[in-house]
């Protein structure tokens, strides 16, 4: 499929999403609807064994969503955008493959969502994040709320959607919000290292430890250990299981067939 406002290329096993609207990649409708039938294009490829999301250029992964554009809608038009937005982030928090988020610049509002929604964030050492929608008199309308707290505490949440204020790499890694900082120009290929070592493990186990973890994490803990035994069952049934614990006991590397 061809996207306008996204790239999308594939290296071997490992997709790499582009947010393509530089310098600032700002945030549109048209943004999220493309990120979400990539999503869905992608959920479809079993080929495809981990997924990159990275901004165009260097100086923004995104800046935010487009004030542009927003300025003039109505309360019902911005209701659907807030839709469109929410949309496309569960198909990236639940894609049945794992995400890394590759932040090689501002990661502002919609931008920072967008990174809170995959697995890991790379950042660049010049990368800084924020939900500075306080400033603009709104609050947080793509998930903002909900899974900063979870990330990184209730009270550093509530210090940046409070003040509104930028943090740097270093800051947001000591706040638990990003995996690691890395040199802005091996960004890219740490993210594809990474990316490459998660690719190699087990599909059917990989797909049941992030449904477990994602699905868990919102429940009881009765319920959510209830769920991972469910899961893990599923898992020792599978084909790559026999494999695995084979290869243990014969002293090999396994050869995993995703079944």
């Amino acid at each position: 499929m061809h996207y306008k406002t996204i790239l999308y290329n594939k290296q071997d096993d490992i997709a790499v999403l582009t947010l393509n609207r530089p310098p600032m990649n700002p945030l549109n409708k048209k943004v999220f609807k493309e990120l979400g039938q990539a999503l869905d294009e992608l959920r479809q490829d079993t080929s495809v064994k981990a997924v990159i999301l990275t901004g165009a250029g260097e100086k923004a992964f995104a800046a935010g969503a487009d004030v542009t554009e927003m300025v003039n809608l109505s309360v019902l038009e911005m209701h659907d955008f807030c839709l469109t937005s929410l949309a496309a982030q569960n198909k990236l928090e639940n894609l049945d493959k794992p995400t890394i988020a590759a932040v090689n610049g501002l990661a502002l509002g919609g931008g920072c969502e967008l990174t809170m929604a995959c697995d890991f964030r790379l950042a660049a050492d010049h990368a800084r994040f924020g939900q500075p929608e306080i400033n603009l008199g709104i609050i947080p309308g793509g998930g903002g709320t909900q899974r900063l707290p979870r990330l990184i505490g209730l009270a550093r949440a509530k210090e940046l959607l409070f003040l509104g204020d930028m943090i740097d790499a270093a800051a947001a890694e000591k706040y638990g919000l990003i995996n690691r900082v890395v040199p802005g120009a091996s960004l890219l290929d740490e993210a594809l290292a990474m990316a490459q070592k998660l690719a190699a493990k087990p599909t059917v186990a990989m797909r049941a430890l992030k449904n477990t973890i994602n699905t868990g994490i919102n429940i009881d803990l009765a319920s959510a250990t209830a769920y991972e035994i469910n899961n893990f069952l599923i898992t020792f049934a599978s084909e790559d299981r026999v494999e695995g614990m084979k290869a243990l006991l014969e002293k090999r590397k396994p050869v995993f067939q995703g079944k």
